[in-house]
């Protein structure tokens, strides 16, 4: 699974986009997630992935993340 990959190939104002939209962005927060972890297997990719299935649905991590690809073009404790 390569999503991650993907998402971060778009233009940062899709990636915005993509995570702000309220059910949408944890769905794609959800498919980033996992993949970067399927694809590196590191503990903070797991633990971010599992605090994004549990906790994502209140949207704040979500918004955070927007953010975060804003400022610095990553996700919050996102190992590339």
């Amino acid at each position: 699974m390569n999503f991650d990959t993907w998402f971060h190939k778009q233009d940062k104002i899709i990636q915005i986009v993509l995570l702000i939209l309220p059910f949408i962005g944890w769905i794609v927060d959800l498919l980033v997630r996992w993949s970067a972890f399927l694809r590196k297997n590191s503990t903070v990719n797991l633990v971010m992935a599992l605090v994004i299935t549990i906790f994502g649905e209140f949207w704040v991590l979500t918004i955070l993340d927007a953010i975060f690809i804003a400022l610095e073009n990553r996700l919050v404790l996102e190992e590339k």
